[in-house]
C-alpha cells in the first residue's frame, strides 16, 4: 500500500509548518531582543541582525539545487538536523557579558561572533527548509488536499510565531526575573536565562526533527529532477535563467520594484526597534518592560492581532479587489505607526494601554500587508508565475533588510521619540508608491 495512504497529512503538516516558523522567528526576532537585553548597542545590533535576512533574500538563487539534488524529504530532514545542532551549539556558546556591560549598553557585538555565525548557518538552513517544505507539500498532497490544508499550515506557522516570540520570550523573562533554583539559575542572570531558553528550544526542535524522520511520508514522485545524462540539470538551469530574464523584462518592472521596496518602509524601520524600545529603560526613552511582559504584549497579543488583521484583510480584498482595497490598506500600514509615537512621547506604565497600542499597530500591519502580498501575486502573473513570485519575495526580504541595517544607528542619533516620528515621515514613501501602483492595477484583480 502507498505510504501516503497510511500516514495522514494531519500527522505531519502541523509539525512541518510549526518547525518551519521556529528558526525564522528565532533568527529574525528573538535575536534582536536577546542582543538588546545583553547590552549590545542598538546600531550594531540592528545592523548585524538585519543581515540575517540575507538567506531569505537570495534563496531563489539556490532553489533549483533543491530540485536537482536529492529528494525534498531528504532536504527537510537534513536542514532540520543542521538547525537542531546549531541550536545546541548556540546554547553552549552564548557569551556571558558582565552585569556592568549589560547595564551600560556597551557590550561589543564582537563578543557574539560565534553566536552570529550560528545564526547565519541556521538562517541558510531555515531558508532551504522553507523551499523544500513548500515543494514537498505540493508533491505529497493531491490538489484537493493542498486546498484543504492551506489553512492548517498557515495556522501552525502562526502558532510557531506565538511560540517563538511569546512563549520562548516569556520563559527567558521568567528565568531572568525569578530564577530557577533547581537548575542553579539566580534571578537577574540575563545570559544564563537566554542560554536555558535556547536549550529548551534545541530540545523541542530536536524532538520534532526525530519525529519527522519517521513520520514524514516518502511519496513516489519525490525524486531529484535530473536525468541520468544530466540533461535534466541543464534544462532546469536554462529555465531558471529564462525566468530571471523574463522577470526583468516585465512591463512596469521599476514601479513594481519601487513598490516592493518602499510600501513597507515605515514598518521595516519600526519592527527592528520596537522590542528594544519596549525593554529599554525609561531614562533613555523606552518603556522599561520586563522580558516576560514583552513576550505577552508583543509576542502573544501582538501576533494574535497581526493574524486577525491578515485574515480580515484577505476577506476584505477578496470582496472588493486589490485596486479598491489598496489605499485603505496603505492607510492601515501607515497610520497605526502613530501608536508608537504615543508610546514614546507619553511612556505609559499601564500594561493595558501598551498592549492596546501594540495590538492596533500589529492589526494595521497585518491588514495592510495583504495588499503587498496581492500585489506581488498580481505582478508575478504569466508563464513563470512561481519563479517570478520567488523573485518578488527576494525584494520583500530586501525591503526589510536594508532599512533594518541603519535603523539602530538612526535611533541612537535621534532617540526613540524622534525615531518614531521619522517613521511617520517615511509613510510618505508608502503613499507615493501606492499612488503610482494604483493607476496600473487591473480593477478586477483579486475579486472572487
Amino acid at each position: 500500500m502507498n505510504q501516503l495512504k497510511k500516514i495522514s497529512p494531519w500527522a505531519w503538516i502541523p509539525t512541518l509548518y510549526f518547525a518551519e516558523g521556529i528558526p525564522y522567528f528565532i533568527v529574525n526576532n528573538i535575536s534582536v531582543l536577546m542582543l538588546a537585553k545583553m547590552g549590545v548597542p542598538n546600531g550594531q545590533m540592528a545592523l548585524f541582525t538585519s543581515l540575517l535576512y540575507l538567506p531569505w533574500m537570495i534563496k531563489p538563487f539556490w532553489s533549483p539545487f533543491v530540485d536537482i539534488i536529492k529528494t525534498k524529504r531528504w532536504w527537510i530532514i537534513a536542514m532540520q538536523v543542521i538547525m537542531s545542532v546549531a541550536f545546541v551549539l548556540l546554547t553552549l556558546t552564548v557569551p556571558v557579558p558582565s552585569a556592568q556591560e549589560i547595564a551600560s549598553g556597551t557590550t561589543p557585538i564582537s563578543a557574539f561572533t560565534i553566536t552570529l555565525i550560528l545564526f547565519v548557518i541556521t538562517a541558510f538552513a531555515s531558508a532551504t527548509n522553507d523551499i523544500s517544505s513548500d515543494g514537498f507539500y505540493m508533491l505529497a498532497l493531491t490538489t484537493k488536499d493542498q486546498a484543504a490544508f492551506v489553512g492548517i499550515r498557515s495556522t501552525f506557522y502562526r502558532l510557531s510565531s506565538i511560540f517563538g516570540q511569546g512563549v520562548l520570550v516569556y520563559i527567558a523573562g521568567y528565568l531572568e526575573s525569578h530564577g530557577l533554583e533547581s537548575f542553579g539559575i539566580e534571578a537577574g542572570n540575563i545570559p544564563l536565562s537566554w542560554r536555558m531558553t535556547l536549550g529548551f528550544t534545541a530540545l523541542i526542535f530536536t524532538l520534532v526533527t526525530l519525529y519527522h524522520s519517521f513520520i514524514i511520508p516518502r511519496p513516489a514522485n519525490d525524486r531529484p529532477n535530473i536525468s541520468e545524462d544530466s540533461k535534466g540539470a541543464s534544462a532546469i538551469f536554462k529555465e531558471f535563467a529564462n525566468s530571471f530574464a523574463t522577470f526583468f523584462k516585465k512591463k512596469g518592472l521599476w514601479l513594481a520594484i519601487a513598490f516592493m521596496l518602499l510600501f513597507r518602509l515605515p514598518e521595516a524601520f519600526l519592527i527592528k526597534m520596537c522590542t528594544p524600545f519596549l525593554v529599554a529603560s525609561r531614562e533613555v526613552g523606552g518603556l522599561g518592560l520586563s522580558t516576560e511582559n514583552v513576550g505577552i504584549v508583543y509576542g502573544t497579543i501582538g501576533v494574535f492581532f497581526l493574524t486577525i488583521g491578515g485574515i480580515l484583510g484577505g476577506i476584505f480584498a477578496s470582496k472588493v479587489g486589490l485596486k479598491k482595497s489598496l489605499w485603505i490598506m496603505a492607510a492601515c500600514m501607515t497610520l497605526p505607526c502613530l501608536t508608537f509615537c504615543y508610546l514614546a512621547e507619553c511612556q505609559p506604565e499601564n500594561l493595558a494601554y501598551i498592549s492596546i497600542a501594540v495590538a492596533i499597530e500589529q492589526f494595521g500591519y497585518g491588514f495592510g500587508f495583504t495588499a503587498y502580498m496581492l500585489y506581488m501575486m498580481y505582478f508575478s502573473e504569466g508563464p513563470f508565475t512561481t519563479s517570478h513570485y520567488a523573485i518578488c519575495t527576494a525584494f520583500m526580504a530586501m525591503s526589510m533588510m536594508l532599512p533594518g541595517m541603519v535603523a539602530g544607528f538612526l535611533q541612537e542619533a535621534l532617540g526613540y521619540a524622534m525615531f518614531f516620528w521619522m517613521v511617520i515621515i517615511c509613510c510618505i514613501a508608502t503613499l507615493i508608491v501606492t499612488y503610482f501602483a494604483d493607476r496600473k492595477i487591473d480593477p478586477t484583480y483579486g475579486l472572487k
